[in-house]
């Protein structure tokens, strides 16, 4: 099997889809003749033509509405947010309509949104975003944050056959730092399916997105003190595998939780509750969670990396909980 970036992951399965089926249209901000900010499209308009390759105006609610309109008239939508951040600018026609249509209408909207979040890159308040929790919270939505390539692309393609809308969340940190080898022929990754990255004993660290690989990366030098780490990646954070979420809880009986989202209200609350409430017999410790301060991203390089949950402050707390 090759061995592939998370980028071009993306780009595979963006381009195999539309192979596959003529419904399959790409539109937003420079993805036509630019090949997108991060050239993930790039290509796209020469072999498929500018009927299935469409440049926008910057707007974002107009595409999502443009978006929305194609796919309940029978298209399969993967509309672009240029920064994940300005997915705001459509918040309303997301939450209230498209997630919405089928409990209103029966009406499917087999819609993708796709984009970069995440920080880690010094891109300051308005481009290092992680407005996954925003979406996580609507009923009638589907909200992905990949980490490898392999589940990029899969869960991409298996974003484009679904009938509801999705959400496909790209750490930009991620896009040409990591590779895999993925496979040459079709697949899918199923959605709401999380992995477990990395089998362990003590302690239980889940996670999604970027963060899996600082998991991983504390995983390794922690074992060098007798410590065994299992890392669960969720993959999918609406619906998230409750199932695998209180299985790893119940096999290690201490937990980390750990998200790049601001901590007020982020996932790892969510996942807090659910492990309290249907797991707390099985702990030997207080679930930690490790998540952003309360604070936009700054542009300052050591701010932004003293707030952001890392490797070195996750091997802090695997330390605190194992010693407990």
């Amino acid at each position: 099997m090759p061995e592939i970036t998370f980028h071009e992951a993306i780009r595979q399965a963006i381009w195999e889809e539309m192979e596959r089926d003529k419904d399959v249209f790409v539109l937003g901000e420079d993805v036509g003749v630019y090949g997108g900010a991060f050239k993930l499209t790039d290509g796209l308009l020469d072999h498929f033509g500018d009927k299935r390759v469409l440049d926008t105006p910057i707007s974002e609610s107009a595409i999502i509405g443009a978006a929305i309109g194609s796919a309940l008239m029978g298209m399969r939508p993967i509309a672009e947010m240029q920064f994940m951040d300005f997915i705001s600018c459509a918040f309303d026609i997301i939450t209230n309509f498209a997630a919405k249509a089928h409990y209103r209408t029966g009406d499917s909207v087999p819609l993708v949104i796709r984009g970069p979040s995440g920080g880690n890159v010094h891109g300051g308040p308005f481009h290092s975003q992680n407005p996954e929790m925003y979406f996580a919270h609507t009923p009638g939505l589907k909200v992905i944050v990949p980490y490898s390539p392999y589940d990029a692309k899969g869960l991409l393609k298996a974003a484009v056959r679904d009938p509801d809308p999705v959400l496909f969340f790209e750490h930009k940190f991620l896009y040409r730092r990591i590779k895999e080898e993925v496979p040459e022929g079709d697949y899918v990754v199923p959605i709401g399916k999380a992995r477990v990255r990395r089998e362990g004993a003590d302690i239980s660290v889940i996670t999604y997105g970027q963060l899996v690989g600082e998991a991983l990366q504390a995983a390794e030098e922690i074992a060098g003190e007798g410590v065994d780490v299992e890392v669960l990646d969720l993959r999918t954070i609406l619906p998230y595998d409750r199932e695998a979420v209180l299985d790893t809880a119940r096999k290690t009986g201490k937990v980390i939780l750990m998200c790049e989202d601001t901590a007020t209200g982020a996932f790892t609350a969510e996942l807090s509750s659910l492990i309290a409430e249907e797991a707390f017999e099985h702990l030997d410790g207080p679930v930690i969670r490790l998540d952003h301060a309360d604070t936009p991203v700054p542009y300052s390089p050591p701010l932004e990396m003293s707030l952001r949950p890392n490797k070195e402050r996750l091997i802090a707390k695997i330390r605190q909980l194992a010693a407990y």
